[in-house]
């Protein structure tokens, strides 16, 4: 997933999980397993040279968290929303206290912006180890 002349920062990527701020934990436990809407959400998932908080790659959604550290970097994350946006994905940016005060209207909130994004292609199969689209399905 990571764009040309970017290395995945797996081991960050890590580092960040494990020491996950209390909001990324609570909105975690509702995204983990596709309890929002059936989607597959990653934790801590590089897209060029950020590591973005949450990232369903099926419907190109990025949902980010942010704390006081934001207010006066608005403009560093402007940028990084532009680019995350060049390549397709919509971001969504919630506060760490809106995320703890009242994580039901982040779910719901969640919800319609899934609901407003292309659902993703046909579902993949295995076959023989290997993904295949429906249409390459032996008759």
């Amino acid at each position: 997933m990571s764009d040309k002349g970017y290395a995945r920062p797996t081991m960050r990527s890590r580092e960040l999980r494990a020491n996950a701020t209390d909001a990324e934990r609570a909105l975690w436990m509702q995204l983990r397993a596709r309890k929002v809407a059936g989607i597959r959400f990653n934790s801590q998932f590089p897209i060029g040279p950020f590591i973005c908080d949450f990232v369903s790659r099926t419907v190109r959604l990025v949902i980010e968290i942010d704390g006081g550290q934001h207010d006066w970097n608005a403009a560093a994350d402007l940028a990084r929303t532009r680019f995350i946006e060049a390549r397709g994905f919509a971001v969504l940016r919630f506060w760490n206290n809106e995320v703890l005060e009242n994580i039901e209207g982040v779910v719901a909130t969640i919800e319609r912006a899934l609901a407003d994004r292309p659902s993703p292609g046909p579902s993949r199969k295995r076959e023989g180890g290997r993904s295949v689209r429906p249409r390459d399905t032996p008759q």
